[in-house]
């Protein structure tokens, strides 16, 4: 019983060690920011894009609605 408790032990400590998972977090949140800077300089200007990114939104939104179908 002791070997298991001292496996768990040792097993906790290595998985709040671990850094990995902090690097995923860091590449979203850089994709997050430049996502928010693009959108901030284009603008009103590209409202072609604006009307573009609003129809994927809705189509992406019915989509995970219940009982709706995909086009």
């Amino acid at each position: 019983m002791n070997k298991f408790i001292l496996a768990i032990h040792k097993s906790v400590g290595s998985f709040v060690q671990n850094e990995e998972g902090a690097q995923v977090v860091e590449y979203a949140l850089i994709i997050a920011v430049v996502s928010i800077g693009l959108v901030v300089a284009l603008g009103s200007s590209a409202t072609g894009l604006q009307k573009s990114f609003t129809t994927l939104i809705s189509r992406v939104t019915t989509c995970f609605t219940a009982g709706s179908t995909c086009s």
